[in-house]
């Protein structure tokens, strides 16, 4: 390798570098890497699909705490 050969090299070398170190610590963990993850799961459905399965599950502890209170009235009354 000649002499302009390396100085190239070690331009993109430091270049690679620099690029590499910017996309490492790019926006991962900021407020606003949250907030587009967000964006992304609520324009896929994700959240929604969350929020079913906890309002299914709160349904199903409702419907058991129902079951319950009738099973007690009806032991009351006997």
């Amino acid at each position: 390798m000649n002499k302009d050969q390396r100085k190239i090299v070690k331009r993109l070398v430091l270049i690679f570098l620099a690029c590499a170190s910017l996309v490492a610590g790019g926006c991962e963990g900021t407020d606003t890497r949250e907030q587009v993850d967000d964006t992304v799961e609520e324009m896929a459905g994700k959240k929604d699909l969350e929020r079913y399965k906890q309002m299914k599950d709160n349904l199903g502890e409702i419907q058991t705490q129902q079951t319950d209170r009738y099973r007690q009235l009806d032991e009351d009354t006997n």
